[in-house]
């Protein structure tokens, strides 16, 4: 199934629950992406300045991959009703 995101908060949400969904900690997530805990956090949290390249190692790890595509018309409180 195809998650959309279109907030640092949301694809932070996204990330969380594939990382829960393979019963993964943010320190097992950390260490195969060679970050710390703590960056892993950041980033499931939204929180902005965020690295691309820390997102895309954690992507790997939790073997996704980013798609982009047009904005469909949903609004944004409909996308976050999923969350």
């Amino acid at each position: 199934m195809d998650t959309i995101a279109r907030t640092a908060k949301q694809l932070g949400a996204a990330l969380r629950r594939f990382r829960r969904q393979k019963n993964m900690t943010q320190q097992g997530l950390g260490q195969l992406m060679h970050a710390r805990q703590a960056t892993v956090s950041k980033l499931e949290s939204g929180e902005s300045g965020t690295q691309l390249g820390v997102l895309t190692d954690a992507l790997a790890a939790l073997d996704l991959e980013l798609v982009v595509r047009p904005r469909s018309k949903g609004s944004t409180e409909q996308i976050e009703d999923l969350f």
